[in-house]
């Protein structure tokens, strides 16, 4: 050993100082030990090496005798996974690339117990050099990672996540529910335990209670020592979670949800232990066996309703199927080869039998059936697939069979973006839930102050009731219903409204669309339904208004413009045949129908046939801004259509429903005058702007703003985009592929804007929800803190009301699924 080194082992170089592994070439830690920076090989030597410094045991270098394992050595079988998710290939089906060298990955951690855990493992895997952005949800217990691959490798930063005592894994639907089924498994055992443990207890506590000191010295020692050994396995396994977090807090120099509960526990039986092997004092077996079931009870039943709250998006998750009936040479023959889904290409043509699901985005190219779409867009009713139809990948094929080519596939499907803009608003945490979880966790560390100085106080006053009376402050005040009030509140509203079709892509979206005060809405696309219909039939001759479409939809054969569509969806029977058929470009269109002569197009192209004019009576119809077509024959104009857009069903009673909340509505429309103000008189909406730019309309919600306004947005998503960006909270329609490019904060998957309604209503709950969790939570608190420090709550009474408020705050969250549609 060199006489300049201090420790008694030195590494050499391109060794590691703490487990003596070799360094890999382009990695570059250290920590700072013995006021030298000393080289790491890994982030978890460099984590542990760090707390270890940080907590003042630098002698641990001094005075070993042999190299600790090392993380890698430790863990083997865990390292060799996290070494594979460094290969391109491994991560595809969990890791998107955000530009040259940034990455972003969507992963699930086990070990999460608290709020707590939420904030430490933030902040430590924040401190990785390289990493961007870090967000957990503590509900789903997913992770969103984003992180420069220049700098830092995925590999590491699961290696950093593994030395502070969790783990984490590429997220999967399947092994998201493995996990959930063991975390489920350990809590019922540990609960089991316990309650088996308290019942026991229980059995040799009664005696000496109703004895009132009448029992034998003998006999009350075996009963104590009986209730000890029994008290043992609640402590050392009911409670060995509590225990292990909050070691790991303090050994990271901070206070979580666990320490004040472990301190308790830990107290009250250490004292019961000495009060039985000295024979004197009281003891509390009891009261902690009693304690730690009510609070494993109160846990495990805010797990199974947290895990209820995420069921909406696990479902969406696990939609797809793992096979697919590949058709290789259809049409030539209708064989089929069982294929996996993630080997499917666009252009791929798949079978699809009834009550099977659709595997990826496609067109229906045979066949005609219904699909339930219900789970991805809210609507219930099955929906009519024929030749030429979309489909989407997830939907169930309702009655026969059809044959379907492949358009999107993996990334690129819609459901696919619709599980990722889920993921995106349950990683993003609101202002409310942040604000709540740090008056948390200040909260824990004032408690272990109130904690000691009541310690002090009783052990004055009355040395014998100084333990229980402590124990009560430090468990009866933890703050978990306070951590639990917001982000339990936004889940469920978050999974209700996606089975209602209003899809939430942003953390805040919920609590801001509860707080609008003005719904400013878009016309065409979002109050219309986009598409041309025939509106209204203006009779100028003899002929009936059935034959005027009859002859109409004949012409309009010919044509693929939007306005022929439209009348020729008016018509049931298309059997009438046209020819000799001349088009105009811009114009219309002349043809021959049982030997006379027709023009349909532009009013003046059409009556130059007849040579006629147009009925005065009709002549407003051109001023109203819809595009009206005029049929005319040789002789006269015999019919004037009037094709615009037409309204969606539900318009009228969500605008109807806005105002009856005092909503102040608005509608921004880039057409002419007399065609918005037509739209707003039929759904009674009084503020209507016309004629409005997409910078007229930006600057129109920015005025409503300074206004002191708070605005929703609706629009279109991809059309309506800056404007969208401005409000407080928007709305966009979801439809195809736009759905993966928009920023609003809702999607209205299903377009049903009775949706809307519906969500706007769920929105104001939820707000009220939260209010009421969070005043529930502080008045808990006023309450019963006092009512601790004088010792009118006995330990077990403390556990169960501290579970008890922990569970009112969950089961009054999902109360907010209960809300009823009309």
């Amino acid at each position: 050993m060199g006489a300049t080194c201090p420790f008694p082992i030195c590494m050499s170089e391109a060794s590691c100082y703490h487990c003596g592994l070799p360094i890999p070439d382009d990695l570059d830690l250290s920590v700072k030990i013995g006021g030298k920076p000393r080289a790491m090989c890994c982030y978890g030597c460099q984590a542990v090496a760090r707390s270890i410094v940080d907590n003042g045991l630098d002698d641990y270098y001094r005075s070993r005798d042999s190299m600790p394992e090392s993380p890698r050595e430790a863990m083997p079988a865990i390292l060799e996974q996290l070494a594979m998710f460094d290969h391109a290939d491994f991560q595809k089906s969990f890791v998107k690339a955000l530009g040259e060298s940034e990455r972003e990955a969507s992963l699930l951690l086990e070990g999460i117990t608290c709020s707590a855990c939420i904030w430490l493992n933030e902040r430590h895997i924040s401190k990785l050099p390289g990493v961007i952005a870090v967000d957990i949800n503590y509900t789903s217990r997913r992770a969103r990672v984003r992180w420069d691959e220049s700098r830092v490798r995925l590999s590491d930063i699961l290696a950093a996540i593994a030395a502070i005592g969790y783990r984490a894994y590429p997220y999967d639907a399947s092994k998201n529910e493995e996990l959930a089924k063991k975390e489920r498994c350990d809590a019922l055992w540990r609960l089991w335990v316990a309650g088996f443990g308290m019942m026991q207890v229980m059995m040799y506590a009664i005696p000496v209670y109703m004895a009132n000191g009448d029992m034998t010295a003998d006999i009350e020692s075996m009963m104590r020592w009986a209730s000890l050994l029994l008290t043992v396995p609640v402590v050392f396994y009911s409670s060995a979670p509590f225990f292990r977090n909050a070691w790991r807090d303090i050994k990271l120099r901070r206070v979580g949800m666990d320490v004040p509960v472990a301190l308790g526990v830990g107290a009250a039986f250490l004292a019961s232990c000495w009060a039985t092997l000295v024979h004197e004092g009281d003891v509390y077996f009891d009261s902690v066996s009693m304690f730690v079931f009510f609070l494993l009870g109160g846990r495990f039943l805010e797990m199974t309703a947290r895990q209820k709250a995420v069921s909406v998006t696990e479902a969406l998750a696990k939609l797809l199927p793992a096979f697919a009936q590949k058709m290789p040479n259809f049409p030539v023959d209708r064989n089929t080869l069982q294929c996996v889904v993630a080997d499917l290409l666009p252009g791929d043509k798949v079978l699809v039998r009834p009550g099977e699901i659709v595997p990826a985005d496609g067109r229906v190219v045979e066949g005609h059936s219904c699909a339930n779409e219900a789970l991805l867009t809210g609507e219930s009713k099955p929906v009519t697939k024929a030749p030429g139809d979309l489909v989407t990948g997830g939907s169930i094929n309702a009655e026969s069979p059809l044959v379907v080519e492949i358009e999107q596939v993996g990334e690129s499907t819609r459901l696919s973006a619709i599980i990722h803009l889920m993921e995106r608003a349950a990683a993003e945490k609101p202002k409310i839930v942040v604000m709540a979880d740090r008056i948390a966790s200040y909260f824990v560390a004032m408690l272990l102050l109130v904690a000691a100085v009541v310690a002090l106080g009783w052990y004055w006053v009355d040395p014998s009731r100084a333990l229980w009376i402590t124990v009560s402050v430090l468990v009866v005040t933890c703050p978990c219903a306070l951590s639990l009030a917001t982000p339990i509140a936004l889940t469920v509203a978050a999974g209700a409204l996606a089975k209602d079709g209003l899809l939430v892509t942003r953390g805040h979206a919920i609590e801001t669309l509860a707080r609008a005060t003005h719904f400013v809405f878009d016309k065409t696309g979002t109050l219309t339904s986009g598409k041309m219909r025939l509106l209204e039939v203006g009779l100028c001759a003899d002929l009936s208004e059935t034959e005027c479409l009859r002859i109409a939809s004949a012409l309009e054969q010919f044509s693929e413009h939007p306005v022929a569509s439209a009348l020729r969806e008016a018509v049931a029977d298309a059997s009438t045949m046209a020819e000799g058929v001349q088009a105009e470009a811009g114009q219309g269109l002349e043809a021959s129908i049982d030997g006379r002569r027709y023009r349909i197009g532009r009013p003046e192209y059409a009556l130059k046939l007849s040579g006629g004019e147009l009925p005065k009576t009709l002549q407003a119809w051109l001023e109203g801004g819809d595009t009206v077509v005029a049929l005319a024959d040789c002789n006269a104009c015999l019919a004037l259509f009037r094709i615009g857009d037409e309204l969606r069903p539900e318009a009228a009673s969500l605008v109807r429903e806005l105002l009856h909340l005092g909503k102040h509505v608005v509608l921004l429309s880039g057409d002419a005058p007399a065609v918005a103000q037509r739209v707003g008189v039929a759904l009674g909406i009084t503020d209507v702007r016309a004629g409005v730019t997409p910078q007229g309309k930006h600057e129109c919600v920015t005025s409503l703003q300074q206004g002191g306004a708070v605005v929703a947005m609706i629009g279109d998503g991809v059309n309506d985009a800056p404007v969208l960006a401005q409000a407080q909270v928007s709305v966009a329609m979801g439809c195809g592929a736009q759905l993966a490019r928009t920023q609003s904060d809702f999607v209205l998957l299903s377009e049903n804007l009775d949706h809307l309604r519906w969500g706007v209503r769920r929105a104001a709950r939820t707000l009220v929800v939260i209010r009421q969790n969070l005043w529930w939570s502080f008045a808990y608190n006023v309450v019963a803190l006092p009512l601790a420090i004088a010792g009118l709550v006995p330990p077990w009474l403390a556990g169960i009301g501290m579970s008890a408020s922990s569970l009112l705050v969950v089961l009054n969250s999902l109360r907010i699924q209960r809300l009823e549609n009309d």
